[in-house]
């Protein structure tokens, strides 16, 4: 089923991609021949600001100068998703030691399901060690500045969503 290249699955709700999301896809297309953006379509843990369609957009735009991303929907268990598309790795990007503890206990379940796939942490540049969505989505509602954490596109448009326009 192999064709030689190697896959990773970077998943995440992108709600939206932050400059940090896309500090880890690139990353981690330097270890990895093609990496599929695998957005979550559903999710129980939060309501999303951004329905799926402009995720997809949001994620389109944000790495549009990257080669090897492929950008892709999914509903299912990640390893199920990784088996999907001959994936041999899930990236993730740590920020914090709250972000390890998470993922150390998602890698556990994981393994127990796929212990073929492995996870693959990739340490946040410090220069995005502190960027989350959800951050920026706070920023955005009270008219701080979000320029240099997302695209700028999508900084208009978290604007035009949540934001006050900032008076300076």
């Amino acid at each position: 089923m192999s064709d030689g290249r190697r896959t990773a699955v970077c998943p995440g709700s992108y709600d939206p991609i932050t400059n940090g999301h896309v500090d880890v896809i690139t990353r981690a297309l330097a270890l990895f021949d093609e990496v599929v953006v695998a957005v979550v379509a559903h999710s129980r843990k939060s309501t999303k600001l951004f329905e799926l369609p402009e995720r997809l957009e949001f994620i389109t735009t944000a790495t549009a100068h990257l080669d090897g991303v492929r950008i892709e929907p999914f509903d299912t268990l990640v390893v199920e998703f990784a088996r999907t598309v001959g994936a041999s790795a899930i990236v993730k990007g740590l920020r914090a030691i709250s972000d390890f503890e998470y993922e150390f206990e998602m890698n556990q379940l994981n393994r127990r399901q796929a212990p073929e796939i492995e996870s693959v942490y990739i340490m946040a540049s410090p220069e995005f060690s502190f960027v989350s969505s959800s951050g920026v989505k706070e920023l955005a509602t009270f008219g701080g500045r979000i320029d240099g954490l997302v695209h700028p596109d999508i900084a208009v448009r978290l604007q035009e969503e949540l934001g006050r326009t900032r008076k300076s």
